[in-house]
């Protein structure tokens, strides 16, 4: 059987942590997901989808999403029933995830007070004239006509 659920969406509020009656961390929150279908002269429609994360998934959530963030969510759907508190049999269908990655650069630059580098470091760039052993295995090659491929 197949069950993998892939979200691109916003969040609809900041994700909260809490752990289980065994210390086990535990968030959820939901993601506003737009449909890929708009009917002419009509807004687009969002469909709000609950997600559920564990352990190491939830403290990353929990410390480093916020509300409005853009969001990418893997994981699978889990369907649970429970009595609501009027004694009503209810079902709830939520996300389970395993991997939750941001979809958007930071807005602010800066990421834990430093400048935000993009994941890059600050390396200098190699000047236009490499030679053999400056720079690893790479080599500059004179003239197209000798060019391997």
């Amino acid at each position: 059987m197949l069950n993998v659920v892939a979200l691109n969406g916003r969040l609809t509020a900041d994700p909260e942590l809490r752990h289980t009656g065994t210390d086990i961390p535990v968030t959820s929150f939901s993601i506003a997901v737009d449909r890929s279908y708009v009917k002419a002269g009509a807004e687009r429609q969002a469909d709000f989808i609950n997600i559920v994360c564990w352990r190491n998934t939830a403290e990353f959530a929990a410390k480093y999403f916020k509300k409005g963030q853009l969001v990418a969510v893997e994981g699978s759907i889990q369907m649970r029933n429970y009595t609501d508190n009027q004694g009503n049999k209810r079902t709830a269908f939520e996300v389970v995830a395993n991997n939750v990655h941001f979809a958007e650069p930071r807005r602010d630059g800066y990421a834990n007070g430093q400048p935000s580098t993009g994941g890059y470091e600050n390396h200098q760039q190699p000047s236009s004239s490499v030679s053999s052993g400056d720079n690893g295995d790479f080599v500059e090659i004179d003239g197209d006509d000798d060019l391997p491929f």
